[in-house]
């Protein structure tokens, strides 16, 4: 009878363990960066699949990175930019793409692929979601009532030269919190290469920064998308795709705050993010399951209309509304692409520079 009774218990526990595993492959974990998907687009996945999806957001690559690296993240698909992609993938974070099981990968832009093949050698572990620039997002009303006419809004003036920040410090001056954005744009700006590992060139960039940093509202890498939108702050720096959401918050919410965006003349940082499966995600079937939706155009295209950020799918690109498809700011020409710079992988050294650098930035001392 104990025999019997052990018999029992051993398969309930069996049975028990099956109907687990069974109801997380239901389940799917993701997580991206904030406003960063059409709103209907987990809604037409798990109705499609089947799969319900636990939806979580992030808003800069060290976020996420400090939950990869820690181990056990508990997320099946994440979304790092190519140059923290790249680092990740040494440290051995992510799964190899078995590329048999997406039937949609053929709807990538190539040229695309290739650009991030220097992340990721052969795209073995991610695909490009969406891209873009880091620029300045203006009120120009509130811009041209501080600085004038000929205020310099296509320019990296405006927010690094002291004269101008201190007479944009009373509408609001805001930067993205990230050192490996940030720091390269002022390295940029000074005429030093933005992958530079000279302890000189970092701290110039760092004096730099501190000179404006009294005119600086806040470091935040989402909070500008409803304070542009809404006329609290007059100048941000920030991603293409925010900067053109908060424009179109604006609107819908009438004529009383107007939105632009400015690729600077000097150049900018451009930015690719990837899709890609962690190395201890529970549910690699489901994850295969909604990388090849993302990878249908009509998806694909309905995301870049809601966030008015370009995707890395050329199937989806006739399928994009024509004002965002034609809108220099979120496709830039080819004279201005060439003027973008991609983010670096830096090694652990240097990172650690710029880390600390910014740490004192934002403090402002």
């Amino acid at each position: 009878m104990k025999i019997f009774g052990k018999t029992l218990l051993a398969l309930s526990l069996m049975g028990a363990v099956a109907a687990a595993a069974q109801a997380d492959d239901k389940v799917l974990h993701v997580y991206n960066w904030s406003d960063y998907i059409a709103p209907d687009t987990i809604a037409q996945f798990e109705k499609e699949s089947g799969i319900k999806v636990v939806y979580d957001v992030f808003d800069s690559n060290e976020t996420l990175e400090a939950k990869l690296l820690a181990g056990k993240s508990g997320y099946d698909i994440v979304v790092p930019s190519n140059n923290f992609l790249a680092k990740q993938i040494k440290a051995g974070v992510y799964q190899e793409l078995d590329k048999s099981k997406l039937s949609n990968y053929k709807n990538l832009n190539t040229s695309l692929l290739k650009a991030v093949s220097v992340s990721d050698p052969d795209n073995k572990h991610g695909f490009p979601y969406m891209w873009g620039s880091i620029g300045i997002g203006y009120n120009p009303e509130k811009v041209k009532a501080a600085l004038g006419a000929d205020a310099p809004v296509n320019s990296w003036d405006l927010v690094f030269k002291p004269e101008n920040a201190a007479k944009l410090k009373a509408c609001g001056i805001s930067f993205l919190d990230s050192p490996t954005e940030m720091m390269p744009a002022a390295l940029h700006y000074l005429g030093y290469k933005t992958d530079t590992q000279d302890k000189k060139e970092i701290a110039a960039a760092e004096a730099l920064f501190l000179k404006v940093r009294p005119s600086v509202a806040y470091f935040h890498s989402s909070k500008y998308i409803s304070d542009l939108a809404n006329g609290n702050i007059c100048v941000a720096v920030g991603y293409s795709g925010d900067v053109y959401q908060a424009k179109a918050r604006a609107a819908e919410a009438g004529d009383k705050v107007k939105v632009a965006y400015s690729i600077p003349k000097e150049g900018a940082g451009s930015f690719y993010d990837m899709v890609a499966i962690p190395k201890d995600a529970e549910n690699v079937e489901g994850a295969y399951k909604f990388m090849n939706f993302l990878l249908k155009p009509e998806v694909m295209a309905a995301i870049t209309n809601s966030v008015h950020f370009p995707n890395g799918n050329a199937a989806a690109t006739p399928l994009v509304d024509e004002d965002i498809r034609n809108d220099p700011g979120v496709y830039p020409p080819a004279e201005v692409q060439a003027k973008l710079y991609a983010i670096a992988d830096q090694p652990a050294p240097v990172l650690r520079e710029l880390t600390r650098s910014w740490t004192k930035i934002k403090s402002g001392k």
